[in-house]
């Protein structure tokens, strides 16, 4: 069944009234319909809309959004969403939930001092985007930014844990002839010498490739400057894994031999950014394969920045080793990767109803008040504004009490 948003429903449950006459007006979430050509994940799925609505929200998606995770409209219909035709429409609500970070266009269609959460990937912000924002006094949050008790993002550890172990299923394409590759069975079998799959990275995404590529029979080597990260990964996986952290020398040994190498560095509020240099990628074997798996953020290797530019091509070949560069490795598990995310904004969106909305909310969580990176049209993350060499201002400024 599809809604019509600009009439009011007709049938309420009476405790859903109730519930929202304590709560005040219904805040309403706008799900846009993304690129679906490179974006097919969604922030909620069905089942989470459920219970949000329940919560006393609204949420309003744009037509056809939910058919890259094999979800049609009138399922979300069902689960109490109201299905709108146009982008104008989503854009108007009060909170914008996406997956990519907001275009111009997007922007523009947005009423001032409206909400937008998404993943950063901060080299698809531009000046001119920022400033649109700053003049329409938008609030902007980035699930990269958030974090829990504990200091570490949910949104990131999510996806990480994804995009780590897919990493090596796609590997495994990738060596096949069938993709071109020099037709070798990731991890060997007996009598023929192991893979050897290189991760340079030991947070969640290198421990999960690390893992994955085990279970394969793989010989693992993991590499970061992470002492703690280091002995965590060979205390969880025992010491059929080499851990080292990022020697030169060390390094250029083992890239002469490896057949897979995995990219997994973190640069989200890192103050140091290690890249490997093409000097290295030069002296890897003839079809070996590198899978860059943080892309959105700028790429872990010299030949992978260059695919974060326009129109440069997410899989390509340089000094005879593939690249397999795509922006997003969960988007290709693109339903696992939305029950992931909506698992963690039914619990951040259900203690928002009760706090009153995202600015009241940011006053007494810090956690999801480190998520803006624009609030009221001010840049107030240090990471972002360092990045386009703009004033910070600490957003404690905006929130009484915080």
């Amino acid at each position: 069944m599809i809604y019509d948003s600009k009439r009011s429903a007709s049938f309420v449950v009476r405790e859903l009234l109730q519930k929202a006459e304590r709560q005040g007006a219904s805040v309403v979430i706008g799900i846009p319909r993304e690129d679906q050509k490179i974006e097919k994940r969604l922030p909620l799925t069905p089942e989470t809309v459920s219970l949000l609505v329940e919560s006393g929200y609204r949420v309003l998606l744009e037509a056809g959004a939910g058919l890259t995770i094999n979800y049609t409209d009138s399922y979300y219909a069902e689960s109490g969403a109201e299905i709108v035709d146009s982008a104008e429409e989503v854009f108007r609500a009060d909170l914008i939930l996406k997956i990519l970070p907001p275009t111009m266009a997007e922007v523009a269609m947005m009423r001032p001092r409206t909400t937008v959460f998404s993943f950063l990937h901060i080299h698809k912000l531009s000046f001119s985007l920022l400033e649109l924002m700053f003049e329409k006094k938008i609030n902007a949050l980035a699930y990269e930014l958030f974090y829990d008790d504990t200091g570490i993002s949910p949104f990131v550890t999510s996806i990480s844990e994804i995009e780590g172990a897919y990493s090596i299923t796609l590997a495994a394409e990738l060596l096949s002839n069938s993709h071109g590759g020099k037709g070798i069975l990731l991890g060997g079998i007996p009598g023929v010498t192991p893979t050897e799959v290189v991760v340079i990275g030991a947070g969640i995404a290198g421990a999960m490739a690390a893992r994955a590529a085990l279970a394969t029979g793989a010989s693992v080597k993991v590499f970061d400057n992470d002492i703690v990260k280091l002995r965590t990964i060979r205390h969880e996986l025992g010491r059929l894994v080499f851990t080292s952290t990022l020697q030169p020398n060390v390094l250029r040994n083992v890239f002469r031999s490896a057949d897979v190498v995995i990219g997994a560095m973190q640069y989200i509020n890192k103050t140091h950014f290690y890249r490997i240099s093409n000097d290295l990628i030069r002296e890897m074997k003839q079809g070996a394969v590198i899978i860059d798996v943080r892309m959105e953020q700028g790429g872990c290797f010299e030949t992978t920045m260059e695919a974060c530019l326009p129109g440069h091509p997410a899989v390509f070949e340089k000094f005879g080793v593939l690249h397999f560069c795509e922006m997003s490795l969960s988007s290709r598990v693109a339903r696992t990767a939305s029950i992931a995310l909506s698992n963690i904004f039914v619990s951040m969106f259900s203690a928002m109803a009760d706090c009153g909305g995202p600015g009241h909310f940011a006053r007494f969580d810090r956690g999801f008040a480190s998520g803006f990176y624009l609030y009221a049209g001010k840049m107030v993350n240090r990471y972002v504004g360092n990045h386009f060499n703009m004033p910070v201002t600490d957003i404690g400024l905006f929130l009484p009490g915080y």
